[in-house]
C-alpha cells in the first residue's frame, strides 16, 4: 500500500489516464475527483460491500422455509 500526503489542488496520477484531485478539505473529510476513463468503473467501496452482503444473504437458504416446504411437498 502506498500511502502520501497531499494538499488541496494536489493530484495523484495513476497510470497515463487516471488523476486523483484533492479538490479540498475539512475537517475529517477530503473532496476528490477522479478522471478516468469512461470504461473504467468506479465505486464507493461502502456501496460493494453493501452490494456483496445483501447478494450473500439472499443467496443462503432460508431453514425454516425449507423445512415448511418438505413438510408440503411430503405430507
Amino acid at each position: 500500500m502506498l500511502v502520501l500526503t497531499r494538499k488541496a489542488t494536489e493530484s495523484i496520477q495513476i497510470g497515463d489516464d487516471i488523476e486523483i484531485k484533492i479538490l479540498s478539505t475539512n475537517n475529517h473529510t477530503v473532496k476528490i475527483a477522479i478522471e478516468a476513463p469512461k470504461d473504467v468503473l468506479i465505486l464507493r467501496k461502502e456501496l460493494v460491500k453493501e452490494v456483496a452482503d445483501t447478494n450473500a444473504a439472499s443467496s443462503t437458504p432460508k431453514q425454516n422455509l425449507l423445512e415448511m416446504l418438505a413438510k408440503k411437498i411430503f405430507k
